[in-house]
């Protein structure tokens, strides 16, 4: 294990230390130093505008330690939740190391894999190649930082015309050393393909920053499906930045449930290209933030073929002195017409020290397509706050409710599962109780049973103003 650096000294040495202990071919050596060049140079926010607003400083780069190894320690408070997923199809990463992998023989039989990106390189080098490649450094100052430095990640491949009914699980955890992870994961399901994913993002208690750094590309294929969720629920003295990146073909189809809890800063640069006929998009995320948490997220939609849809929903609660920055864009392009785009920011301010910004924007480059945006932020309702304090339920309780009410329309598009899940974390927040999921019995108390109760296509087509 080499001494440790932070991240604030990070230089060509320790980029070529790392590539040489992983027996890199020169191409990928070469790919991360043009990165970390570029990483120097760029600033933290490329637009003026985001700059403004982002709290990206309250990332400390000279408390961010890098290593080339960490500790593989599962940390205790996970014992439950490996033990549980232990018979599923899962591959558990603590720091920078694959602890375990479970995969069917059935499965790999069937040809989908599941490994780190170091296995992958070896086994499957043309795709990591192209997913590498269509990730662009200059877009963005910690895009080239992941390109850079990164020590782990994980590869999921499902194949040609198979249809996954159970879910693979890819759980991701800080190591208990205070080393910070800088990861590389890719997902790539082809022609015709359907699965369902779900990523849970942990970090134990530190005294010092430690930092979660990833990079996702995802490719979706010609009418393929991709259910995925990513939970993010790290204590709150780790920061979380993710830079995600989405490439959908013809009749493609992905849905992405974000839940946002965890962490002193999280920020999400999300992509999605719409790239073939028919390719459809829906993204949805929840924020719960309180303390002193920040959540910086920027979504777009890049629409580059005719008949494409996507739609991103996006919701934060916000209690204490949290803070919510939403930036997101609709673009379409010269080829995309016919198509139809739908981004929403909405925020909910429990507390008067909260704050909330949202930033949505369009670039239309062509004629006959349905593009809208809205955006609101808002305090919680005195008055519906006395209205259920008369029927005997508490402030406390009464906020509750409300946020329920807010949340209700993003919940009826999610699986049972997820919307208990969120629902178990949003307790547990209200709760102060440490954030971890699990699949108990227990959880069927936060799924509400009837199915006709919300229309989903309200939010879009009317555009109400929560008060």
């Amino acid at each position: 294990m080499m001494s440790q650096l932070s991240l604030s000294a990070i230089n060509s040495s320790h980029i070529e230390e790392l590539s040489t202990s992983k027996k890199e071919p020169s191409w990928l050596k070469e790919y991360r130093k043009n990165s970390l060049s570029i990483y120097q140079e760029m600033p933290i926010e490329v637009s003026p505008l985001y700059s403004k607003y982002t709290d990206v400083n309250k990332m400390d780069p000279k408390q961010v330690s890098l290593s080339i190894s960490s500790d593989a320690a599962v940390p205790e408070f996970l014992n439950k939740r490996v033990s549980e997923l232990k018979n599923t199809t899962c591959i558990f990463q603590i720091g920078s190391n694959i602890i375990s992998v479970n995969l069917s023989d059935e499965l790999k039989s069937q040809g989908v894999v599941l490994s780190s990106i170091d296995d992958a390189l070896n086994n499957h080098n043309e795709l990591v190649k192209k997913a590498l490649e269509a990730s662009n450094s200059k877009e963005d100052k910690f895009t080239a930082l992941n390109n850079a430095a990164f020590n782990s990640g994980m590869f999921v491949y499902i194949p040609k015309n198979l249809i996954l009914e159970d879910p693979i699980y890819l759980l991701s955890c800080l190591s208990v050393d205070g080393i910070s992870t800088i990861t590389r994961n890719i997902i790539v399901a082809e022609e015709s393909s359907k699965a369902t994913i779900v990523q849970e993002l942990y970090a134990p208690y530190s005294s010092k920053q430690q930092a979660y750094l990833e990079l996702l590309n995802t490719h979706v294929g010609v009418n393929s499906q991709l259910d995925i969720t990513t939970l993010q629920m790290m204590e709150q003295s780790a920061v979380n930045f993710s830079t995600r990146r989405t490439d959908v073909a013809q009749d493609g189809k992905i849905n992405w449930y974000l839940g946002l809890f965890g962490s002193l800063l999280s920020r999400y640069r999300i992509d999605y290209y719409l790239n073939g006929t028919g390719a459809y998009v829906n993204d949805s995320e929840v924020i719960f933030g309180n303390n002193e948490q920040s959540f910086d997220l920027q979504t777009n939609l890049i629409h580059q073929s005719p008949n494409t849809e996507g739609r991103v929903n996006e919701k934060s609660i916000l209690k204490n002195k949290s803070k919510s920055l939403f930036k997101g864009m609709i673009r379409i392009k010269e080829n995309a017409s016919k198509s139809q785009s739908f981004l929403s920011g909405r925020s909910i301010l429990l507390d008067k020290d909260t704050k909330s910004v949202a930033i949505p924007g369009l670039e239309i480059f062509t004629n006959d397509v349905k593009a809208t945006h809205s955006a609101s932020v808002a305090k919680i309702d005195e008055e519906q706050i006395f209205y259920l304090n008369t029927r005997c339920l508490s402030r406390s309780e009464a906020e509750r409710v409300i946020v329920e009410g807010f949340l209700e329309p993003l919940s009826r598009k999610m699986s049972y599962q997820v919307r208990a899940w969120i629902a178990y974390l949003i307790e547990s927040k209200w709760s102060g109780r440490k954030l971890t999921i699990n699949t108990d019995e227990e959880l069927r108390k936060f799924i509400e049973i009837e199915e006709t109760r919300y229309n989903e296509e309200t939010d879009i087509e009317q555009h109400y103003k929560y008060r």
